[in-house]
């Protein structure tokens, strides 16, 4: 029997039996910890060291990239090395100071172990334990519309109870020395969903905008050309992001999470291929892949493309459910539709969310022939960018103005601010 077949009967038995997940999980933590004890010991930090990754090590991407290139250009920054994890080190290269390290290995473990500083957008395992005189870096990847963590009241997680996201929370935010917000309503759901308050960390949030966004008000007109022939995209036609979310009870054993189409993609194509072609973009927790074969030269897989902010600033219009992409999109000011075909049972069974979707800055749409409806009339309703629409990005991104990493930078490293107490656990 293969690793990958023990491993799917393990997820399968730990799914419903809680007592025997948690075994599972307190035997993987405690293996982890000691392997990476040796590392903690063994390494110095290095003050002129810091260590990066994205979504687990998938992408070079979201605030970590835009803090790095902010950083690199900066001579302030020359005598620094820096350090990438990711799943995948072959895919790239970095000129100058910068090492690159394959995700959860003895090279990446050492230079964790090193580094002064970790710049991270999800979390770190919670068996890689942080001295106390290094510095981390939460810049989290997104705005959210569903609750996050402590947050969280409904039971629809397959993986986890509302006890062990909770329990699993406090191990990851204990770490934390900074968290980045990029406005007054993330600080205050960030503080109580990382349960910031109670551990002592409500004064770590840095409220300067979203560096991930920096992008979206500093690209230039070759950028558009460049990615359109990167992907090989017609001139002819306007493209639409179509970007879901995951849904937490989608869950297959040994490949995990699943995403199922809600969506008809061949009356799409008849209706819409004429003027559209669609970029498809699943949520980075999806495993499974997607064969649009039959769609070619309408339908786009850009799941594993790395910089989503390369697809916003080509697409014509955003297609989203629950994704927290809408937040950043909407620094474009262009048009957006949400497509909520199970907006009942994702509210009540699985997250809920943080506030009245009717404040949202574009048509909800339950039903696919609707969808196709709103898509053709899109661009006839008048001006896209209306009241409520600025009305939006006044609560939600009234600081995103593309000099935030900057900001975020300044706070990090200002001498006085790093004299305060890091937190190891």
């Amino acid at each position: 029997m293969s690793k990958k077949e023990i491993k799917k009967i393990i997820t399968d038995f730990s799914k419903k039996n809680i007592v025997f997940r948690k075994i599972v999980r307190k035997t993987l933590y405690i293996k982890r910890k000691l392997k990476y004890l040796k590392y903690y010991y063994k390494y110095k930090v290095d003050d002129k060291m810091i260590f990066f990754e994205a979504y687990d090590g998938r992408n070079y991407a979201c605030s970590p990239k835009a803090i790095y290139e902010y950083m690199i250009n900066d001579k302030k920054f020359k005598d620094y090395k820096f350090v990438w994890a990711f799943k995948h080190p072959n895919k790239y290269k970095f000129d100058g100071n910068t090492i690159v390290v394959k995700s959860n290995s003895k090279k990446c473990f050492k230079y964790l172990a090193s580094s002064k500083y970790w710049i991270v957008n999800s979390l770190i395992d919670v068996s890689i334990k942080k001295k106390k005189n290094q510095i981390y870096l939460q810049c989290w990847h997104g705005t959210p519309l569903k609750k996050l963590r402590y947050d969280i009241e409904v039971k629809g997680s397959v993986l986890n109870t509302i006890e062990e996201i909770r329990k699993r929370n406090d191990l990851d935010a204990i770490k934390f020395d900074y968290f980045i917000s990029p406005s007054k309503f993330c600080t205050e759901k960030f503080t109580s969903a990382f349960n910031l308050k109670k551990l002592g960390k409500e004064n770590i949030i840095i409220e300067k905008g979203y560096p991930r966004n920096d992008y979206l008000f500093n690209y230039k007109k070759g950028d558009i050309n460049r990615i359109k022939k990167d992907l090989k995209l017609p001139k002819n036609k306007k493209i639409i992001l179509y970007a879901p979310t995951f849904r937490d009870n989608q869950h297959t054993s040994g490949v995990g999470y699943t995403y199922n189409l809600g969506i008809d993609f061949d009356k799409m194509q008849k209706e819409l291929s004429k003027e559209y072609v669609i970029l498809f973009r699943t949520h980075y927790f999806v495993s499974n892949s997607f064969d649009f074969s039959k769609y070619e030269n309408f339908i786009y897989d850009v799941s594993r493309y790395d910089d989503i902010n390369e697809l916003y600033i080509i697409s014509d219009l955003l297609i989203t459910d629950y994704s927290s992409v809408f937040f950043d999109f909407a620094n474009l000011r262009r048009p957006m539709l949400f497509y909520m075909y199970d907006l009942d049972d994702y509210k009540n069974n699985l997250r809920d969310f943080y506030f009245d979707l009717n404040i949202l800055p574009g048509p909800i749409v339950k039903q696919e022939d609707d969808l196709i409806k709103e898509i053709k009339n899109v661009y006839r309703y008048g001006k896209i960018y209306d009241k409520k629409y600025k009305k939006f990005n006044e609560k939600f991104n009234y600081l995103d103005d593309g000099k935030s990493s900057k900001r975020v930078v300044e706070v990090i490293f200002d001498e006085k601010e790093n004299k305060h107490n890091s937190s190891g656990f």
